[in-house]
């Protein structure tokens, strides 16, 4: 069954009834891209898999690991010494499920690249099937489906697990009326052209990629979804953390809002709505003690910038997230960053109280007032791309 993608413009991409990729190309006809994190027992039995299965297409795949502990990428690289077809790349002091796919499928030079997890729980027999519908141009997208025919995602999820997945993805299809089965999949084959053509509005964080790519095409994407079992995983750990619910919240939002708000800035502001709680909580309860309003205000303003930096560190810029000396010395680069903020917002909210302003709305202004040179100063600098 074929699917048209929501319409955001009506140019259609093209495509050609036989799809002479060989003829055109000297690389690899198919790229397939593989994120790893601690998953060095799986790649040999991946790769021994795809020799497999692909046995009749010019193919590559290239692993992008965030930097496993676990000698991932040397696994890689031992096999890629006496196979050209296995490359890998490895990422420094970045994390990121979305990302990782993006530099992988950036790297690539072959026309129609794919994205699957190096866990094993995709079925590899299906990708010589989603290279056959791409490249006699039936559609632009493959998606292999856990909820389609007789697609399953029992095997490799939890009953809990497989709960939120059937949820996310209601939620994807009635907010941006995404019209697949599976737009959480995973899994799936599309022409490199398409992830070209979008990859200035895809967000490097975040967990699922093909959401992104299908909600952010200008253009008609025709998709096509073939079901597949999912199934159990056998080595490694999963990229699944505690924040990926709310970065998929942040993608939703800013998907809906056309971009205009970003999932990083939703975070940040998520995060500098709890820190104005938390700034309010301690002037309120220093108020009390017979101190100055500007010495309460002060102290007030200093806790909730520690604790806004240090949620800022852990979830809005985890991609980037300093650790051990780098994140003391990012602490210090944030203080001196925001002591002007300070000033300001002591001033402002010092003169608000005086003029017989509620002591909340003079905190609430001060708190405005660093918050914004917060925001600003250390996007650039403290968690700078490094």
């Amino acid at each position: 069954m074929n699917h048209a993608a929501s319409q955001h413009g009506a140019v259609a991409l093209a495509t050609d009834s036989a799809f002479p990729v060989a003829a055109r190309h000297g690389g690899p006809e198919l790229t397939l891209v593989v994120p790893t994190l601690n998953e060095r027992a799986n790649i040999g039995l991946l790769v021994a898999r795809l020799r497999q299965s692909l046995a009749r297409i010019d193919w590559e795949v290239v692993f992008v690991d965030d930097d496993s502990k676990d000698g991932t990428i040397l696994a890689v690289r031992d096999i890629a010494a006496g196979d050209h077809r296995v490359r890998g790349i490895r990422r420094i002091a970045r994390r990121g499920l979305a990302g990782a796919c993006l530099e992988g499928i950036l790297s690539s030079s072959a026309p129609i690249v794919a994205v699957m997890d190096g866990d094993l729980q995709h079925d590899e027999t299906c990708l010589s099937a989603m290279f056959a519908i791409l490249r006699r141009g039936e559609a632009d997208l493959v998606i292999a489906s856990r909820y389609q025919g007789d697609g399953s995602a029992l095997g490799g999820f939890s009953r809990l697990r497989s709960s939120i997945s059937r949820l996310a993805t209601r939620l994807a299809r009635l907010l941006l009326r995404t019209p697949v089965d599976d737009p959480m999949s995973g899994f799936f084959m599309l022409r490199r052209e398409i992830v070209d053509a979008v990859a200035p509005r895809l967000s490097r964080q975040g967990f699922k990629i093909l959401l992104d790519i299908v909600a952010s095409s200008p253009a008609t994407i025709r998709i096509k979804e073939i079901p597949y079992v999912f199934g159990p995983r056998l080595h490694g750990q999963s990229k699944l953390d505690s924040l990926v619910a709310l970065e998929y919240a942040g993608l939703l939002v800013a998907k809906m809002s056309g971009d205009l708000i970003s999932t990083r800035f939703l975070a940040f502001g998520l995060v500098g709505s709890a820190g104005v709680a938390v700034h309010l909580g301690v002037l309120h309860a220093l108020l009390p003690h017979g101190l100055s309003f500007a010495v309460a205000q002060t102290v007030a303003m200093f806790t909730a910038m520690a604790f806004n930096y240090t949620l800022n560190n852990s979830f809005t810029y985890r991609d980037q997230r300093r650790r051990g000396w780098r994140f003391l010395t990012g602490l210090l680069m944030f203080a001196a960053l925001c002591s002007f903020g300070v000033v300001a917002g002591v001033g402002v909210s010092t003169l608000l109280y005086s003029s017989h302003s509620r002591w909340w709305v003079a905190g609430l202004a001060g708190a405005v007032v660093g918050s914004a040179w917060n925001y600003i100063t250390n996007s650039a600098i403290t968690w700078r791309r490094q």
